[in-house]
């Protein structure tokens, strides 16, 4: 056995099966050990940032991490913007990140550089196998840090010569951990501001919006008065109908302020106190109002499913206080123009049973969950730390977790083209997406912010980096291109037609709706 048949039994001693990969000369013994452990699915993307964002949506749904495999340094700085959001979504996840062999590291070889430095900043946990012997403890503990609550980027750099040399037999199991209850502090405190009679806002994130927590949530506000909202990035929501109905701080820093306003408490359920995206001349950064009190209830690291629940417990909030649940609304087509909003429309109203809507539409889907509230029971995952480029390879890992699904993605035009790669993998691993893209073709956020930065009118120069009409992407053909089947829809009742029938069928669609 050698460190790389180490590495590769120690992930799958911890049930990381699945290899999200693109490897490179420093990890061919690694590749070799993959090739001998046919219980690991290993999936090739064509560049790094649909690695790393494809192990993130992988995650996300299998509440487990999946394992990366990068070429050194450079390899690595490709995928850290999809490890931006993946940090910011608290996923756990294991980067095996290839370096020279140790003693090769003196000469400066064009590839050489300083990866802890690179992998720092986007991960929880770094570590440097030593040699072939330290190769299992060391993934052992990368596995241990990525699954310690609530979920981190590992990032393990493994030398060639630590992978080629012998290593022992012997095999590390990570050890098992769970997130810590909330103090009693805390819960005392959150059951007293309930008491008091003033407006209060019970802010969630993580596991808490998952549909069990969102129910005891729903039980709290119903037993208080208490509102509830969900932060405005969060890595998982499970909604629509049979569901507690909970809506997002906006993303629009006025529209935010006018949802947060008149608040007087703000109790934190894993979430954080609502800031703005960016500064703006003449807007605060932080959203809620100055004389608002904020109460931590449970931070991200702890238990969120039991603080609600003690919660609810010393309050009087038990199982039969009153939960209001979407109800399954009467799917209402579009017809006419097509919109950002129809198309959303349609999707709310063609979503089929336990799908998992993914979400990158950026600007064109701010007002998505207006539609989508009484779909069907659904996932939804959104793009966490507003790095784009996200979209495609994030529902690519989704659609590896849960094969029985259907995975629908909503993808803004601009931020698509950062990661068109994933349509590959997609179409070589014949997983079940249907792609949306809402082809503006322009970059539709930035001419917004370019306004709500008080800059002025786009002149030539501007104009020329905010649109993408010239020439435009032909989306049909780039799927095509990759393996992918594709149609354009041009007006509302296209688009139903198209979507009906990807929906129908098995295996990844792709449908540019022009808006």
């Amino acid at each position: 056995m050698n460190g790389a048949d180490s590495l590769c039994d120690t992930l799958l001693a911890n049930d990381v099966d699945v290899c999200f990969a693109n490897p490179g000369t420093s990890e061919m013994h690694f590749v070799a050990a993959l090739d001998r452990k046919p219980q690991m699915r290993c999936i090739l993307g064509l560049f790094e940032g649909v690695v790393t964002g494809a192990a993130d949506g992988y995650a996300r749904m299998a509440d487990k991490p999946a394992a990366t495999l990068l070429h050194l340094g450079p390899g690595l700085a490709n995928g850290l913007a999809n490890l931006h959001n993946a940090r910011r979504a608290h996923t756990p996840m294991v980067n095996i990140v290839g370096e020279h062999a140790s003693y090769h590291i003196q000469h400066d070889a064009p590839l050489n550089s300083d990866i802890e430095s690179l992998a720092r900043p986007m991960s929880d946990w770094v570590r440097r196998i030593q040699s072939a012997n330290d190769v299992s403890p060391a993934a052992a503990a990368a596995i241990e840090a990525a699954r310690t609550q609530p979920g981190g980027i590992s990032t393990l750099i493994l030398p060639a010569d630590a992978a080629w040399q012998d290593a022992p037999a012997a095999i590390q199991k990570a050890r098992p951990v769970s997130p810590p209850p909330i103090g009693a502090a805390a819960l005392c405190q959150a059951r007293e501001a309930l008491r008091n009679g003033r407006r209060t806002v019970i802010l969630l994130s993580g596991r808490a919006l998952r549909a069990p927590s969102l129910e005891t949530a729903g039980r709290i506000a119903a037993k208080t008065g208490a509102r509830l909202l969900a932060q405005q990035s969060n890595a998982r929501m499970e909604r629509g109908a049979g569901r507690v109905p909970i809506d997002r701080v906006p993303f629009p820093v006025d529209a935010a302020l006018k949802a947060l306003e008149g608040t007087e408490q703000l109790i934190l359920v894993g979430a954080r106190t609502p800031v703005a995206f960016f500064a703006y001349p003449g807007k605060p950064s932080v959203l809620i109002p100055e004389a608002c009190d904020v109460i931590t209830l449970a931070a991200a690291s702890e238990d969120l499913a039991l603080a609600l629940e003690q919660l609810a417990d010393a309050i009087g909030a038990g199982s039969a206080a009153p939960v209001q649940l979407a109800e399954r609304g009467r799917p209402e087509l579009p017809a006419g123009e097509l919109t950002a909003s129809s198309v959303i429309q349609g999707i709310g109203a063609l979503c089929p049973e336990n799908a998992i809507i993914c979400d990158e539409s950026v600007s064109s889907g701010r007002d998505s969950f207006k539609w989508t509230w009484n779909a069907a029971p659904h996932d939804f995952l959104q793009i966490t730390g507003g790095a784009i480029g996200i979209g495609i390879p994030l529902a690519t890992g989704a659609a590896v977790a849960c094969p029985d699904r259907k995975v629908i993605l909503m993808q803004a035009d601009g931020s698509g083209m950062y990661t068109p790669q994933a349509l590959w993998t997609q179409a070589r691993e014949q997983l079940d997406v249907v792609t949306v893209i809402f082809a503006n073709r322009r970059y539709a956020i930035l001419q917004n912010e370019l306004k709500t930065m008080g800059a002025g009118e786009p002149g030539r120069n501007a104009r020329r980096m905010l649109d993408l009409d010239a020439p435009f992407i032909d989306w049909v053909h780039l799927a095509k291109s990759a393996g992918v089947e594709a149609a354009r829809a041009a007006d509302a009742a296209a688009f139903v037609d198209l979507l009906r029938a990807a929906l129908s069928r098995k295996g990844p669609f792709l449908i540019e709706a022009v808006i």
